[in-house]
């Protein structure tokens, strides 16, 4: 039985961490953690797992650790600084941390501060953490005792680019990703962009040029193909309750065919439970995904301007998050990835 504790469950990734985690007869949910729901039963913020998870939320003060002591795997889904302290603390202890914030993703302070605005507080452990993506890093995975929780673009950005970079075929021109993600993604927090007045009917870039998550996606993809990689990622805002769209172009350098590129990306992904290479003329859409782990990828090659067109969708809240964290969880304890993950996405 693994004991699992999770920082944040009131926001849509901790939510959407107990509803995979509940399901599973190998879980105890030890504590619920929310100061501003504090007692109030889990249920009462999300009626869909009514009599299935009633469970009160805790309140914890960050520095509190008593809690610490009874729990195996520690989840944090708070905001970025908002639990650094206590990951220190769990990992001091010996249990095993998957932060579903941005941390620990990026290996330089310098650069967390530049683009976060704040003061790591815990730097000692950055070059301990791991970023978790299964995908390219499973190995090291399997060997920490801490996981950086990739974000929800960047786990689609990186995916759709992986088998390029990884083959050597770096464009000498600007990666140009156009990412479109659910509302969401903004979390549960009340914005005036949010309101459904406002966010529907309509489609908005936002953070152009200046989105956290750029950083994040530029380290991973430099460190695929061991050279500096130029990104333009611009984000969009949808009227959709979930999903990420990203589409990327690539100069085509290389001249590669369709079909050249369909083989490298089909090999690469050969025996990745949770992504699915489209064949030629299908095209990804959010909704084949919805509710589910997968991230699927569609693949083009425009000749006119010679460019590779490739588009990646998930789920921002499962492969996009939470489903990542349970599929690193598992792998951190030698089950099958794919455990409590298994289910099809939901249609329509």
């Amino acid at each position: 039985m693994i004991k699992v504790g999770i920082l944040g469950a009131s926001g849509y990734a901790g939510a959407e961490l107990v509803r995979l985690l509940v399901q599973r007869q190998d879980i105890e949910l030890v504590f619920v953690h929310s100061n501003n729901y504090a007692d109030a039963a889990f249920s009462s913020r999300y009626p869909h797992l009514k009599a299935i998870f009633d469970k009160g939320f805790s309140a914890i003060e960050i520095e509190e650790t008593d809690l610490f002591d009874q729990i195996d795997v520690l989840f944090c889904a708070l905001p970025h600084a908002a639990s650094q302290l206590a990951v220190k603390t769990a990992v001091n202890k010996g249990i095993k941390v998957i932060d579903l914030s941005a941390d620990f993703r990026l290996s330089d302070p310098d650069v967390y501060e530049k683009w976060y605005q704040t003061k790591h507080e815990v730097t000692d452990l950055l070059e301990k953490a791991v970023y978790g993506l299964p995908e390219i890093n499973r190995q090291a995975i399997q060997e920490t005792n801490l996981i950086a929780n990739p974000g929800c673009y960047p786990t689609s950005v990186i995916l759709g680019l992986y088998p390029l970079l990884k083959a050597g075929y770096k464009p000498k021109q600007t990666i140009i990703s156009d990412s479109k993600s659910g509302l969401s993604g903004a979390g549960r927090g009340l914005k005036d962009g949010n309101l459904f007045v406002q966010a529907t009917e309509t489609i908005q870039p936002y953070a152009v040029g200046t989105h956290r998550h750029t950083p994040e996606i530029v380290e991973q993809l430099t460190a695929i193909s061991q050279e500096d990689v130029s990104l333009m990622f611009v984000p969009h805002l949808v009227p959709m309750q979930r999903g990420i769209l990203s589409t990327i172009y690539v100069h085509n350098d290389h001249h590669l065919s369709y079909d050249d590129i369909d083989k490298l990306y089909k090999e690469t992904y050969q025996g990745e439970p949770f992504v699915r290479v489209l064949n030629q003329g299908e095209t990804p859409t959010t909704k084949a995904v919805s509710g589910s782990n997968y991230c699927d990828i569609g693949l083009a090659v425009d000749e006119t301007t010679n460019t590779i067109i490739i588009t990646a969708v998930i789920d921002n809240l499962i492969k996009g998050a939470s489903g990542q964290a349970v599929q690193n969880m598992n792998i951190i304890f030698g089950l099958d990835e794919t455990t409590g993950l298994t289910q099809a996405p939901i249609w329509p």
